[in-house]
């Protein structure tokens, strides 16, 4: 069995350099974004298109960029301190704020505040994954089941938390407010 997908009828629009500073313009507009995001847009609204100006597609990618970046319209560090902040109120982990940033294209001098804020927000981020998730001190019941315990585990590590603190989130019994309370207080220490 081939493709399931019939061939796209439509013909290839033409896009030039004024049509691209449009549809960055465009985007910037509707989206938070960074400048790598911004141009691999760019960059499949080329591919998808005919390109129909003298110069060179990418260079052209590269000088709307630009373009944005001085208009301040783009800002890495700022959208990594977004971002992360976002991510860890979900009660995402370090790691995969690092991994986002990555892959947003985000450069290593610009993610430095993101992910030292990421950090400081850690035990924050870790214990409001449990209680969404209904994990150790929030779940109605204790999870006596090892395989229960576990994937539970499991699920700490994919949302970039370390195991540690997994664990350590899910040895409190359901319902024992000292304990969560005396580990903000270790973790106001750290």
């Amino acid at each position: 069995m081939g493709n399931s997908r019939a061939p796209s009828n439509r013909t290839r629009k033409a896009l030039g350099a004024a049509r691209l500073d449009e549809l960055a313009l465009s985007y910037v507009a509707r989206f938070a974004t960074s400048r790598a995001k911004l141009t691999r847009y760019l960059s499949r609204k080329i591919r998808e298109s005919e390109w129909i100006d003298e110069s060179d597609a990418m260079a052209a990618c590269e000088a709307v960029a630009d373009r944005m970046e001085r208009l301040q319209f783009l800002d890495d560090r700022q959208y990594a301190v977004m971002r992360a902040g976002a991510m860890t109120r979900r009660g995402l982990g370090v790691r995969r704020v690092k991994a986002q940033l990555y892959v947003d294209g985000i450069a290593a001098a610009d993610s430095g505040e993101a992910i030292e804020s990421a950090e400081a927000a850690a035990m924050d981020a870790a214990v409001g994954f449990a209680r969404r998730r209904r994990f150790g001190p929030f779940a109605a019941v204790a999870a006596g089941d090892p395989k229960l315990r576990e994937r539970q585990i499991a699920a700490f590590l994919r949302a970039g938390h370390p195991m540690t603190l997994a664990r350590r989130i899910l040895a409190i019994a359901p319902g024992d407010d000292d304990a969560l309370a005396a580990l903000d207080d270790a973790a106001a220490l750290d």
